[in-house]
Parts: C-alpha cells; sequence; structure tokens
C-alpha cells in the first residue's frame, strides 16, 4: 500500500510515467504562458497549480495531525490568483510550494506506519487514510493533464 502511494506521488511530481508531471509540466513555463486562460476553460495553468498547492497542504496537515481541520475556504477560492503578484518570483514560488508539497507528502509517507495509512476516518465517510491519500494523487493527475493541455495550448496560441 505504501510503495503504490509514494509510486503514484512521484508520478505527479517528478516520476515520467504515463504522464508527464507537474515538475516537467511547468518546467519552461513562463509568467504568460501560466496567466492565460483558454476561452473554454475557466482557470490558467497558475489558477490550477494554486488549487492543488491548497489542497495538497490541507490533506497533507490533517494526516500530520489525524484531524479533519476545517476550512472557510471555498474550492472556487482555491484557485484565486493574485493579480498584484503576477511576475516571475511569484510564478517560481508557487512552482517551489507545489513541488515541496509532494516532497513533504512523500517523507511523511515514507516515515508512516502502516496502521496509519489503514486507520479509518470517522468523520470522513470512514475512509481510510491510504484511500484518501490515492484519491488525492488521482485528482493530481487531473489537474496535471489540464495544466499540460493550457500549456500546448498556450503554445500554439503564441505560434
Amino acid at each position: 500500500m505504501k510503495e503504490v502511494l509514494l509510486d503514484q506521488l512521484a508520478a505527479c511530481h517528478d516520476d515520467e510515467s504515463w504522464f508527464k508531471p507537474s515538475k516537467t509540466t511547468l518546467n519552461d513555463v513562463s509568467v504568460n504562458d501560466a496567466v492565460w486562460k483558454a476561452k473554454d476553460q475557466p482557470h490558467s495553468i497558475w489558477e490550477i497549480a494554486n488549487h492543488l498547492i491548497f489542497w495538497n497542504e490541507m490533506w497533507l496537515n490533517r494526516f500530520i495531525n489525524d484531524d479533519l481541520l476545517e476550512s472557510n475556504t471555498t474550492n472556487d477560492e482555491t484557485f484565486e490568483l493574485d493579480l498584484l503578484k503576477q511576475n516571475e518570483a511569484s510564478w517560481n514560488e508557487t512552482i517551489q510550494r507545489l513541488s515541496n508539497g509532494f516532497v513533504h507528502l512523500r517523507e511523511v509517507i515514507t516515515n508512516c506506519d502502516d496502521i496509519k495509512l489503514e486507520k479509518r476516518i470517522p468523520t470522513y465517510s470512514n475512509a481510510q487514510w491510504w484511500g484518501v491519500i490515492s484519491n488525492l494523487c488521482i485528482h493530481n493527475a487531473y489537474h496535471i493533464g489540464q495544466m499540460m493541455l493550457l500549456k500546448k495550448q498556450v503554445q500554439k496560441y503564441q505560434s
């Protein structure tokens, strides 16, 4: 179970296997590329990265503290982008924060007991932690795919 979760987290972060991981996807994305929106898409690459950071950090904190800390943030708010901070330094911080989240998740999973992963969360549909983390990986993979598609669209648009 632990090896599967670590493999899923690596695939989302930096292991090029079935799909391009976040690190590869965001490697050469400029600030302009990151804020660009396709006509048929509600979010930019940067907004999606913010969304992933929010949920990855939220679930990491919940796992570490063994508590489903409540958040007053709505899902739509997790995509928000500070219009005053759309610069290279802020974009690089966003990329680094997303990467650090994956690294920290992998460290925590590596060092946790299997009992912790099997533990049920009564206030979250009695789900087991391993299942929640696996679904978090699926959530990441979904949005990384969106970011890759947007990256291809912006590159085509700019040509």
